[in-house]
């Protein structure tokens, strides 16, 4: 159930939805607040300051109206361009990035602004009445000197959500552009997929074999879709009630169907009720998301690496930085002890036993899974043996490095293929360079 919870969550938080709700909702609570201020004693009490200049009806009736009628309009063209950018980036980086610009908070908070704007003018509009006017009730016939009614505090607060609106407006002329230049794109996917390297690999120690996990009864799947959340907690929960061990089966990212097992159960009788509240830990959905998968992030940047050395756009440039970003998120899985899964903060292997992930598996991730498109190139392939050797440098294992050889060694093995002549001498001088630098690196290391 929570797994579940959280996945709806994740939808929220990747919808256009959730925060003009939100800030319609407080804009129309704002609205009944502040008129029952100029109720009360606010508008009287606003007219002893003759420098705000104080609205007559027309006038206040007027200013809402524009600021209604702009503010709806600034949103229609707010949300016009904003889906014309999604599509753009979508289709030029990968359908994938789509999910990274409906979580954008600048892109939501921006549509949420004008349409909160929107619905508080239209509640204070509502409540302006001209002098000449006949009272809406006899309480407010008894209640009023004058019939007419102006909201003076209610009126200053729509000016002011109109100038912050402006403001708003011209940071998400400035944001758009900015957020889908491929730099930009690049940079944000490359700085979130090291924040969560460090978050669930968080010990800087020497790396350790991968453990065996333990057999056991397998519980299998009841739904289907791409596994985005794994309720750890509960699993860890149901494994010390009953002394027993579970193993997954699938991590975050594959796609179960029924008839699939998704653990291993070892150390306990399973019945359905057990069955039942494990598979209850393993949320579904149509999409991947990057809560709980690493992978996710690698392969947007492998994506948007191939998709620049793909002969429609050949774009090696692209393909270069996304290289350079892979290679600093793989410096940082060379250096940490990766044997944990995520959010295993409170509890031990022993208990619950996620899937291995050693570095040979991210190596082959990463670089391995570019491979093939850089090889046609020969500036994404010497910049392929420079990423590499960065990617070396944090390495505290001999079996690391040597991975990372092998990865550059196998690239070149396959250019051979796609180059020929200067092209190929060139890559082949670049990688007796890094092998040199690679054999200095492991002297000096473990001298």
């Amino acid at each position: 159930m929570i797994a579940r919870i959280r996945s709806a969550l994740l939808s929220i938080n990747a919808s256009y939805w959730f925060y003009p709700a939100l800030f319609s909702t407080f804009a129309f609570f704002l609205s009944f607040f502040t008129i029952y201020l100029d109720r009360h004693g606010g508008s009287d009490w606003f007219t002893n300051f003759e420098w705000l200049h104080v609205s007559r009806p027309n006038g206040a009736r007027t200013t809402l109206t524009v600021i209604a009628g702009s503010m709806i309009g600034v949103a229609s063209t707010v949300f016009s361009i904003t889906i014309a950018a999604v599509a753009y980036a979508s289709g030029n980086y990968g359908p994938r990035l789509l999910t990274n610009f409906m979580e954008d908070k600048g892109n939501q908070l921006s549509l949420a602004t004008f349409i909160g704007t929107f619905v508080y003018a239209l509640m204070v509009i509502r409540t302006v009445r001209d002098e000449d006017e006949r009272a809406s009730s006899a309480a407010d016939a008894v209640g009023d000197v004058l019939p007419g009614f102006t909201p003076q505090i209610s009126l200053m607060v729509a000016m002011v959500l109109a100038i912050f609106a402006v403001g708003v407006l011209v940071y998400f002329l400035h944001h758009i552009p900015a957020s889908i230049r491929i730099n930009t794109v690049l940079k944000d996917i490359g700085e979130r997929l090291i924040r969560d390297i460090k978050r669930r690999y968080p010990s800087e120690i020497e790396e350790r074999e991968p453990r065996q996990q333990a057999k056991g009864e397998p519980i299998i799947a009841t739904s289907r879709g791409y596994v985005d959340i794994i309720d750890f907690d509960t699993l860890d929960e149901v494994a010390r009630k009953y002394d027993a061990t579970i193993a997954l089966k699938v991590r975050t990212g594959d796609f179960i169907h029924p008839d699939v097992p998704i653990v291993e159960l070892s150390g306990m009788e399973v019945d359905e009720e057990i069955a039942s509240k494990i598979g209850d830990c393993f949320s579904a959905s149509g999409m991947r998301t990057a809560t709980q998968d690493l992978e996710y992030l690698i392969d947007e940047l492998v994506e948007i690496a191939l998709r620049a050395l793909s002969p429609g756009i050949n774009d090696p440039f692209t393909a270069i930085t996304a290289m350079h970003w892979m290679g600093a998120a793989l410096a940082e899985l060379g250096s940490r002890d990766l044997d944990r899964g995520p959010e295993q903060e409170d509890y031990d292997w022993d208990r619950v036993q996620p899937l291995s992930d050693d570095f040979q598996h991210y190596v082959e991730r990463s670089f391995g899974a570019m491979r093939s498109g850089v090889a046609t190139n020969r500036m994404a392939a010497i910049n392929f043996i420079h990423a590499l050797f960065s990617a070396s440098t944090s390495c505290q294992s001999e079996r690391r490095l040597r991975l990372i050889s092998e990865e550059a060694e196998t690239m070149v093995r396959q250019a051979r293929h796609h180059l020929a002549g200067p092209s190929m001498e060139e890559l082949e001088a670049s990688l007796i360079e890094f092998n040199k630098m690679m054999e200095n690196s492991s002297n000096a290391l473990f001298a």
